[in-house]
């Protein structure tokens, strides 16, 4: 007698799922240090009140390595790490220090003045503000009382008392 073994339909499933997670992990988790960063440089990017506030991680770049531009609405920050001596005595286990040229670029809100930037490099973080043009920053508009209510009128002459009091005392002014 010959046993058939049946094997379970969702066998196949877990199998397929494992094999997804596989991938997923691979791809996104483990990133492959052949391949340059496809981000570039990562980017803080907020508006405020007053300014456009662009803030770009650029760890072991030297201030003077890196370069800031503004082509009409395009904001390209380029810099460069140089690299330091390679290691003879033994090989890499990882490789993730980025090291040479790379940039990125942004676009930039109509509403700003590229030409008034300011930046700033500390602590291998530039951050660059960028005010904003004037007719785009909000403003505060004042309510003024139309009738006399909780808020006090100004103080003025009542037009007509003069002549009220000209015209009970018998005097027309006409001649």
């Amino acid at each position: 007698m010959t046993l058939v073994r049946r094997t379970s339909p969702w066998g196949d499933l877990i199998s397929l799922r494992q094999t997804m997670d596989r991938l997923f992990e691979d791809s996104f988790m483990r990133p492959r240090s052949s391949e340059p960063a496809a981000v570039g440089i990562p980017l803080d990017v907020l508006m405020t009140q007053d300014a456009l506030v662009v803030e770009a991680a650029l760890p072991g770049v030297k201030p003077e390595n890196v370069e800031i531009s503004v082509l009409g609405d395009t904001l390209t920050i380029s810099a460069q790490s140089v690299a330091e001596e390679r290691h003879e005595d033994g090989g890499y286990l990882y490789q993730e220090v980025r090291r040479g040229s790379f940039s990125r670029a942004v676009t930039l809100p109509s509403n700003v003045q590229a030409e008034a930037a300011t930046a700033t490099f500390e602590n291998g973080l530039l951050r660059l503000s960028i005010p904003k043009a004037e007719e785009a920053k909000p403003r505060q508009i004042r309510i003024s009382p139309l009738t006399e209510g909780s808020a006090e009128a100004p103080s003025e002459p009542k037009a007509g008392a003069d002549s009220t009091d000209a015209a009970a005392s018998g005097d027309s002014g006409a001649a």
